[in-house]
């Protein structure tokens, strides 16, 4: 059994699902594996990663807005607050999401559905340079 990892760093600039399929499968075909298992784990409280549609553009603009209407940036409705008023909100998106993910391997390739892609989701409005640590266990 073989295994590799690595770090991938997204620079990101607000709110929004950030697709990432390609380069982490650029990744795991430069690390040859047959058969394996590749996890991924988002190292931040405010983000999250999602697999998830990437045919249609408003599916993201959709879950942007859902988890908006149930973690709303209003102040008086929590008491974190360190770093603005969307520091709580998203906080709880990411605990209603998740920060890893476990994609099988076969035949050399990610087990993806037709229509899924793998996103990091910034839960912040400023920019944030966010690390997404890649590992891959297989043969």
């Amino acid at each position: 059994m073989r295994q590799a990892s690595t770090t991938l760093d997204i620079q990101t600039s607000g709110q929004r699902l950030y697709e990432i399929t390609r380069e982490v499968t650029r990744w795991v075909g430069d690390q040859r594996p047959e058969e394996g298992l590749l996890t991924l784990f988002c190292r931040h409280t405010s983000a999250s990663l999602l697999i998830q549609e990437n045919a249609a553009p408003e599916v993201k603009d959709d879950l942007i807005a859902f988890f908006g209407r149930i973690a709303p940036e209003d102040p008086s409705a929590y008491e974190h607050d360190d770093e603005g008023p969307d520091d709580m909100p998203a906080h709880l998106k990411t605990a209603l999401t998740q920060v890893s993910l476990t994609i099988p391997l076969v035949s050399g390739r990610l087990v993806l559905g037709t229509w899924q892609g793998i996103y990091l989701f910034e839960h912040r409005r400023r920019p944030h340079r966010r690390s997404v640590v890649l590992h891959l266990i297989g043969e």
